[in-house]
């Protein structure tokens, strides 16, 4: 059981399903920096939202942490490099708010273009005010997007139905992807200087700070209103303001501010500005999507397994082809590592097959973690599997290659004269082990495990069985595999305890017996 110390208010559907996969969950809300000090040691997992500041020293603290979740998107508030440092990752929920955010861009952008917040502030102060606030319709106008992730593409299908022109930046972005959702790319200066409207959907970085500022609008057209549902900071409060003051920009609507919470912005009484506090992701529905993918994600990570929703992994999330060979892929680099007397300093791991033609980054991630872990006195993740690697000079080679001729799929791991493969059986299920320092085999990875390698005489089978059975060690998967020469076999044997080391030393002495190996791998 792993304590979950939870410093923000969640979804109360994910605490339940923590606490249903038996954890501790520690409901610690409003706790001062002081205080947070004091609650994480001893915390395997810690949850928050954009409140809580997750330090170094925070870090440091929580020695037993494994995994920080952020329900919700941004990540301002986490120290991600130096959780990195120490091997915790962070998670968080990208997709829990998208179509809510979308929905608060859209609904700015039409509150902007029709004036509904300034003409019901009239109405309810007894003014019937209907031309001066006349406004424009959306449709043939052109709506400049900055910032074409989910969300940003979410605004550009919502306004295409409106009948607005699509223009978008993006540097991340090629061409033909934007093509092929009828957007054009340009220039920053350029979306500024040809947009009636234009949204902001970019994370706050070092380069996106302050982007939006009275240099960049001096380029902007005459009229331009300007809708910001992003990050705080992105804007220069200050300069949006001047402009709207003074009549450059048409208005301006914005949800997030550089220092939250804010009850004082230069935007603050803008005739023509609309705010609202940061309401992009405050929906009943993404409030509870965010709640439970957060407990779905921090449950992956304290298990030790896949996280799809990792910022700090070296990989891209795991296609479909992929996902189903993590497994395997961690059991071969535990059993790689068991195999050898000592790491060698290079690996070549091949992928054969449909996988080999997909982003394999995080199967080897998987493949560390499992090989590293085996060895490694430290904790070892997804996270920090490239930095351990690096620590011991292990270097990396990834080779891709047609399929073999008997199975769709393989994944090689060789170094050290030694080898090791597998593969995802459709006809048993699972992980199945088919080559050790080539020999063929077909064999489901065990926790515990015997390889036994002998001259290919008759009656070695039996000699090895007799010699389990007669410690009491029972056998519950077995299969033989032999070189193309034929001279020597290979045993390799699932047991359902652990093997002696006097019986494996027994085995040792058999003339026929030329190596013996136990493994246990969990």
């Amino acid at each position: 059981m792993s304590r979950v110390l939870v410093s923000e208010l969640i979804a109360e559907s994910g605490l339940d399903a923590l606490r249903d996969a038996g954890h501790e969950v520690d409901v610690r809300l409003d706790l001062s920096a002081e205080e947070l000090l004091d609650a994480v040691p001893g915390a395997h997992a810690l949850i928050i939202r954009s409140a809580t500041q997750v330090t170094a020293e925070l870090l440091d603290a929580g020695t037993d942490l494994v995994v920080v979740g952020r329900a919700g998107i941004g990540l301002d508030n986490v120290d991600v490099a130096h959780a990195t440092h120490r091997g915790v990752m962070v998670v968080n929920a990208p997709q829990s708010n998208v179509l809510s955010a979308a929905e608060h861009t859209m609904a700015l952008l039409l509150a902007q273009a029709r004036n509904i917040p300034q003409a019901h502030a009239a109405l309810v102060d007894g003014r019937w005010e209907r031309k001066q606030w006349e406004g424009v319709e959306l449709a043939d106008k052109t709506l400049g997007i900055i910032g074409l992730g989910r969300i940003g593409r979410l605004v550009a299908q919502r306004a295409a139905g409106f009948g607005m022109r699509v223009i978008a930046h993006d540097p991340f972005v090629p061409d033909e992807a934007a093509t092929r959702l009828g957007i054009e790319l340009v220039a920053l200066k350029a979306l500024v200087g040809s947009a009636d409207f234009v949204t902001l959907h970019l994370a706050r970085t070092p380069e996106t700070m302050g982007l939006i500022d009275a240099e960049l609008l001096s380029h902007a057209k005459p009229g331009l209103r300007l809708i910001n549902v992003a990050r705080g900071g992105i804007v220069d409060e200050a300069a949006v303001a001047d402009a709207v003051r003074e009549g450059r920009l048409g208005g301006a609507a914005v949800d997030v501010f550089a220092s939250e919470p804010c009850t004082d912005s230069p935007l603050f009484g803008v005739d023509g500005v609309v705010v609202t506090p940061h309401l992009g992701a405050s929906t009943r529905e993404a409030q509870d999507k965010a709640g439970t993918t957060i407990a779905e994600q921090v449950q992956l990570a304290l298990a030790g397994d896949f996280v799809p929703f990792a910022v700090n992994v070296d990989a891209a999330e795991a296609s479909e082809t992929l996902k189903p060979f993590l497994p395997v892929a961690q059991e071969l680099g535990a059993l790689f590592a068991a195999m050898v007397e000592q790491l060698p300093s290079a690996l070549d791991v091949e992928f054969r097959g449909e996988i080999g033609e997909v982003d394999t980054k995080l199967a080897v991630l998987s493949l560390l973690k499992g090989m590293l872990g085996q060895i490694s006195g430290e904790p070892v993740s997804y996270v920090n599997a490239l930095d351990v690697a690096a620590e011991r000079g292990l270097e990396l080679r990834t080779i891709s290659a047609p399929s073999p001729h008997s199975h769709l799929n393989v994944i090689s791991v060789r170094g050290g004269g030694r080898s090791i493969g597998g593969t995802v059986s459709m006809t048993h299920g699972g992980s199945r082990i088919i080559e050790v320092d080539g020999h063929n085999l077909d064999i489901r990875p065990s926790p515990h495990m015997l390889f036994v390698r002998n001259d290919d005489t008759p009656g070695m089978v039996g000699t090895v069985g007799a010699a389990l059975g007669d410690a009491g060690i029972n056998i519950s998967n077995m299969h033989i595999g032999q070189t193309a020469e034929g001279v020597a076999a290979l045993m390799v044997i699932a047991t359902t305890s652990e093997v002696p080391t006097a019986v494996q030393e027994k085995l040792r002495t058999h003339t026929n017996v030329l190596t013996v190996r136990a493994i246990d791998l969990y």
